[in-house]
């Protein structure tokens, strides 16, 4: 069957909740509004105060335009599928929250490795680093952000759509790239070779730059000063829990597409598929937003200012 011709998708994933459906509608809804209110809440503070138009501020608001951005493309998808009783897509929505949801995946990462080289300049080279980090860098560094994994997707999913598929059913409650491929009936040699080399690329880069960056930032804890250290451990901790918190998240989400999970409780495979989705965006507004002072206070001077 010629992938042309399916037309729909059908998820699997979702259970039978009867009318606690719409508690979980309401559950879901809610987590959206608190995910564009707070998101948006930092962008505007980031973007409208001149104090924070700082290179961390700057890798900041660019980590949480692209959590509205994953978010969109999950939860309004999400809400309508809550509320339907058959849990079908059509073939060109699919592959279009495909798109959404992995390069919003890559963004993340791509945006956390270059935070992680802000901080290193910040903390081990601190006389340096308005020269190194200079505004032409810093839109450089975020063009890359951006326009890297957008390219690698958009190869991604030109190599998954024309493929011939044997069947529509996707065990999931979203759509995913490598559940496509395992639908298809034609050679997949290509995809996997792509998927394979661009993962462990991806992956290898941007982890070991994160791993190097923090020894040279730890070296110079222990040898530095004890100012030294509160800054870097006021400005780096936020970002360690923010990347602790989505590499689980990835982890869990491709430990799961790759291997038989039939064993372990489909609740709980659905919580592992959507917390690398739904996590950071809610968190990380709250653990910037409290941790970095200079956004701490000027939120609370917007929102208790004229009281």
């Amino acid at each position: 069957m010629n992938s042309s011709q399916v037309s729909y998708f059908t998820l699997t994933a979702y259970l039978d909740s009867g009318a606690l459906k719409y508690l979980l509608f309401t559950v879901v809804l809610f987590l959206y509004i608190f995910i564009i209110v707070a998101s948006v809440l930092l962008i505007v503070v980031i973007c409208v105060n001149r104090s924070l138009h700082e290179p961390m501020y700057m890798f900041l608001c660019s980590l949480f335009v692209n959590e509205l951005y994953g978010s969109t493309g999950l939860f309004p998808f999400l809400l309508i599928q809550i509320l339907s009783d058959v849990h079908t897509v059509s073939a060109p929505l699919c592959f279009l929250q495909i798109f959404c949801l992995h390069t919003y995946g890559t963004i993340e990462f791509t945006n956390l490795a270059v935070m992680s080289y802000d901080r290193y300049v910040a903390i081990c080279c601190p006389l340096q680093y308005h020269t190194h980090m200079n505004p032409s860098k810093i839109l450089l560094l975020i063009a890359l952000i951006w326009v890297f994994p957008f390219f690698g997707i958009i190869v991604l999913i030109s190599l998954s759509a024309p493929l011939q598929l044997c069947g529509n059913i996707i065990n999931k409650v979203y759509c995913d790239n490598y559940s496509i491929v395992k639908l298809a009936c034609s050679d997949t040699t290509v995809n996997n070779i792509y998927g394979l080399i661009s993962t462990s690329l991806t992956t290898i880069c941007f982890v070991s730059l994160i791993f190097y960056t923090y020894m040279r930032i730890l070296k110079v804890c222990f040898s530095g000063s004890k100012q030294t250290r509160q800054k870097a451990i006021s400005t780096c901790t936020p970002h360690l829990a923010s990347l602790l918190n989505f590499s689980c998240g990835a982890f869990f989400e491709t430990a799961q597409s790759r291997f038989n999970m039939r064993h372990v409780p489909i609740m709980f495979r659905i919580f592992l598929s959507l917390y690398w989705l739904i996590c950071p965006p809610l968190f990380n507004p709250v653990l910037y937003g409290l941790n970095l002072t200079k956004i701490r206070i000027i939120c609370k001077s917007l929102m208790f200012g004229k009281m």
